[in-house]
Parts: structure tokens; C-alpha cells; sequence
């Protein structure tokens, strides 16, 4: 009777050159899915030649396990210590830039945060969304477009922000419900609006694994002030995104390296002679707010789905052949070519 177990390759005397190989050919033997076949040959060989380039040692190996072991005991009923590891070293923002890339004309995306939550309640045009009363007022108004100008209505919205002291409201422990933080949906001409607070700027995370990696590293844990969005329609590619509030001590040095220059913006002042640019109407009247009240505009720029998919597939070919691989694209992410007959 034929065993319908796979053929083994003879594991023996493995040596450091030949080990890596040894290892893609074992994990690829009995998965017919190539994308994943793809994503732990590469994860696989980048390991072991980063072990061969710094000729790891086992102290420091072990280290590392400690490190990675640590970081999954801590943050259990908190914000993630990995995601947080993520974030500092780039790779969150990375990710996010590859999977949805944008047309220059389109906003730019950064990093979702661990303090997102999906409880926030939904909200109408003008709502107050933080009931911190030490924070300064500030008035939010914004627009959503796609990328010919045109108005996009029907847009869920979420928005957090923390409060005056730099803390969401998941940090607190007597926490009864969602503030600083709600969801929005755009209007027929694409807009949206509502009161918070003046952001401010505040430190992730930091007393535990990774917060010990930042002080080794000599680096602050500091993010600079900001107010996150993300904007889900159907058809449209989900935007991360956040705007910074400019001049931030920060701002060139954020922890998780999130700012880009294009959502950096300027807050103004409203006062008695502020008035609506397309209407008008006094800014006070129009939106029931009072003199001094900080003031944000920004209009957003949204790709479809289509628009992401296509660019997200020529970017991938490219940037693979850059580095000598023939890749084909399934389902919008690569997988070599050679390796089709078995898709």
C-alpha cells in the first residue's frame, strides 16, 4: 500500500550554510497555500542570515527569548507590548504604507495606535466629543473628497483623541464608557464637524520591555499632539490616518514615527469676526461656539478600492524585481511565479 505520508528530505548534518535551505524545503512540503509557502521562506531566511551576518551569539539569543517572552506576559489588560515593539521600530507605519498606498493627491495614512476601540458611540454633526472641561475648546471641520474633488458622502468616521492630560480613556481603570471618541458619518456634501479639545502631546507606554529598549536606545517615548481618524465606505480603501498639531517639540522626533508633513496643520483662533468661508456666516453663530475657540480644517482625499488594488499590485512587482524575484499576484499580494502550478 502507498504511504500517503510526504517525502522527507535526510535531515543530517546540517551545517550553517546549509541549514536555511533545509528548513524552506521541510515547511514547504505539505501546504498548498503560496502565499504562505512565500511569507515564512522569506521570514525563515531572513532570520537565519541575520543570525549568520551578526553571528549571533546564544547569550544574546537567549536574551532576545527573554525579551519576546516578556513582552508577551506584559500588556495582557493593556495596549500590547507588540504592537508597541512594532510601532517603534517602524515596521507598523511600513506595513501600512505598502498595503495602502496612495496617489500623491491622496491623504496620507499612518499608524491606528493600540488605543482604538470599537465602542465608541455614533454622533451627529457638531456634537461635543470630550467632556474633559480643563482641555481647550477646539473646533474640528473637515471634508471628505475622492481624489477629482468631488464630494463623498456616507463615510463612517471614527475619531479618538485623548484628554488634556495625554491619557485616552481606556487608560483609566474606572472607565464606564467611551469620551474623547466617537463615530461620524459624512453628509451629503462630504463633511463632517464637531467639538474636542486641543490634542496634546504624551508618551506610549513605556514601563515595560519596550519602554527598557527606548532608554537603551537613548530614545524618548514621546508622541507629538494629534487626533486619529480612520474612514470606511464601501468602495473606498480604509484610510488610518491623524493630523498633528504643528509646532509640537515632537514633531520631528515622534516615537513611532507617524508624522508626515502633509497632515501637520496649523490651528487658528476663532473670534468675533470669524467667519465661514463659503457661507459668510459668523464661525461663532454657524457652529455654537465662542470667541477664542481653537479651529481645525482639513480636507480629507480618499482612493477606491480599485484605485489601492491596482497600485498596491504594481508596486509589488516592482519593488520584487528590484530585487531579482519573478512574482505573479494573487488576491493583491505576490507570490513567485515559479511556484504557480501549485496555486
Amino acid at each position: 500500500m502507498q504511504s500517503n505520508k510526504p517525502r522527507l528530505p535526510h535531515l543530517k548534518d546540517l551545517t550553517t550554510d546549509n541549514i536555511t535551505d533545509n528548513v524552506n524545503t521541510v515547511n514547504a512540503l505539505n501546504h498548498d497555500n503560496a502565499r504562505f509557502r512565500y511569507v515564512l521562506e522569506r521570514l525563515v531566511t531572513h532570520l537565519h542570515d541575520f543570525s549568520r551576518e551578526t553571528r549571533l551569539s546564544t547569550k544574546e539569543w537567549m536574551v532576545g527569548l527573554q525579551f519576546l517572552t516578556t513582552a508577551g506576559q506584559v500588556g495582557i489588560n493593556g495596549p500590547s507590548e507588540f504592537h508597541l515593539l512594532s510601532s517603534i521600530l517602524g515596521l507598523s507605519l511600513l506595513v501600512d504604507a505598502m498595503d495602502h498606498p496612495k496617489p500623491a493627491t491622496a491623504t496620507e495614512g499612518t499608524l491606528l495606535g493600540p488605543f482604538h476601540t470599537d465602542d465608541a458611540e455614533h454622533l451627529q454633526n457638531g456634537a461635543l466629543i470630550s467632556q474633559d472641561t480643563a482641555g481647550e475648546p477646539l473646533l474640528v471641520v473637515c471634508a471628505i473628497k475622492d481624489t477629482s474633488g468631488k464630494p463623498i458622502s456616507g463615510v463612517d468616521v471614527d475619531i479618538w483623541e485623548t484628554d488634556s492630560t495625554g491619557h485616552y480613556d481606556v487608560q483609566y481603570a474606572n472607565r464606564s464608557g467611551p469620551d474623547g471618541r466617537c463615530v461620524m458619518t459624512s453628509d451629503a456634501e462630504g463633511k463632517f464637524w464637531f467639538k474636542g479639545i486641543v490634542p496634546v502631546s504624551y508618551p506610549i507606554p513605556h514601563d515595560g520591555p519596550v519602554g527598557q529598549l527606548l532608554k537603551s536606545l537613548g530614545r524618548h517615548p514621546w508622541r507629538p499632539a494629534h487626533m486619529h481618524f480612520t474612514f470606511e465606505k464601501a468602495g473606498w480603501d480604509k484610510l488610518v490616518t491623524a493630523l498633528f498639531m504643528r509646532g509640537d517639540q515632537y514633531e520631528t522626533s515622534d516615537v513611532v514615527f507617524g508624522v508626515k508633513d502633509s497632515l501637520i496643520v496649523n490651528l487658528e483662533e476663532i473670534t468675533d469676526k470669524s467667519v465661514d468661508p463659503e457661507t459668510g456666516d459668523s464661525l461663532s453663530s454657524r457652529y455654537g461656539v465662542s470667541s477664542g475657540t481653537k479651529l481645525l480644517r482639513y480636507d480629507f482625499v480618499l482612493v477606491s478600492e480599485e484605485q489601492s488594488l491596482s497600485l498596491r499590485n504594481d508596486q509589488s512587482r516592482e519593488a520584487l524585481e528590484r530585487l531579482g524575484r519573478k512574482v505573479r499576484v494573487v488576491d493583491g499580494l505576490p507570490v513567485p511565479d515559479v511556484d504557480s502550478s501549485r496555486e
